[in-house]
């Protein structure tokens, strides 16, 4: 049997609990090896940079990475010379080129209750954010000056043409393509390339521009008319949180951040959660939608992946529910009812 290496990085916060509910269940289906490594916090801690070049190396040679979370109030500052954990994510993205975002939405049968929407504003929702995660505002030059502060957002042709390509590859009727080209430059030059990209496809797929602000209402008017959602970095980063609460919780939704070589990076939205770390409320389902997008993604190993993903709307179904679902399983109890229905 092949041996799949991935780096596990648990971050800080909730990130090494979901980490070892993860380390369960791929210990379940075999066949992987995870090497721990510093992100975020715990690598300010320990070497004062949010990711060493040493990481970055491990990473780059390894079959895929999946990550827990980052951040915390420890590490908080406005000081823009200071490292914050969340650098951390931006330079393993730009380090690895992982120029795409995946976030899959779809609502679990079991529950469709729990989201702040009605049930049938939510019936039939599957969509997929697709975001650039290496250009944009996120990565211009940024400076202060006095009293003042700029963040410069900058896009090019061949960036826009090549996270459109995945958003098109991955759509199966239409992609909505969002930006602000009412008001900003770079959303011209997104709207006009995305408009050129699509009619050299011949047409194959509906193609709609929205602006952003009219794409956050619309998201919550009628999310289920969505296939592809095709974005730039800050929106995405906005729009693909709140497309995770119409699962219920943000605790539900995983990701994907792939590129055109290196091995991608696999993590659930949800964030490090400092206030329930340690007390065993985590919810590790997000970290297990992950993992099935790795086995999908990464290894091509789709029969594994869609077990995964049974198995964790069988455990829903059987009344699995931790505390941001209203429910009082612990992430323990959590990962052995998965495991259970696996």
């Amino acid at each position: 049997m092949t041996t799949r290496r991935i780096v596990a990085l648990p971050g800080d916060g909730i990130g090494p609990e979901i980490m070892d509910a993860a380390r369960e269940l791929l210990a379940a289906l075999g066949g992987f090896e995870l090497t721990d490594q510093l992100i975020g916090g715990a690598s300010i801690d320990a070497h004062g940079t949010a990711l060493t070049d040493d990481v970055l190396d491990a990473c780059r040679d390894a079959d895929a990475v999946l990550l827990a979370a980052v951040g915390g109030p420890k590490w908080d500052t406005t000081d823009p010379d200071a490292p914050r954990p969340e650098k951390g994510l931006l330079g393993l993205r730009k380090g690895l080129d992982l120029f795409a975002n995946l976030r899959p939405v779809r609502p679990y049968a079991a529950l469709l209750d729990a989201s702040p929407l009605r049930r049938e504003r939510i019936e039939g929702i599957d969509l997929l954010v697709v975001r650039e995660l290496t250009g944009g505002i996120y990565f211009g030059e940024r400076g202060r000056s006095g009293d003042e502060a700029f963040d410069t957002c900058v896009y090019s042709v061949a960036e826009i043409e090549r996270i459109a390509t995945v958003a098109f590859d991955s759509a199966r009727r239409k992609v909505t393509s969002v930006d602000k080209a009412n008001v900003l430059e770079t959303s011209r030059l997104w709207r006009e390339t995305v408009e050129r990209f699509a009619a050299q496809r011949s047409g194959e797929l509906d193609l709609e521009h929205m602006l952003v602000d009219n794409a956050a209402m619309q998201l919550v008017s009628r999310p289920a008319d969505f296939d592809v959602i095709l974005t730039e970095n800050m929106f995405g980063d906005i729009l693909s949180d709140e497309s995770a609460m119409l699962t219920g919780s943000i605790g539900m939704l995983p990701s994907a951040s792939v590129g055109a070589e290196a091995p991608g990076v696999f993590e659930p939205v949800h964030g490090s959660a400092p206030d329930i770390a340690g007390t065993g409320k985590a919810n590790p389902l997000a970290m297990f939608g992950s993992v099935a997008l790795m086995l999908r993604h990464a290894f091509d190993m789709t029969r594994e992946a869609a077990a995964v993903e049974s198995a964790l709307d069988r455990a829903l179904e059987d009344g699995l529910r931790t505390a941001d679902l209203g429910g009082e399983h612990t992430t323990e109890e959590a990962t052995r009812a998965v495991l259970a229905s696996l």
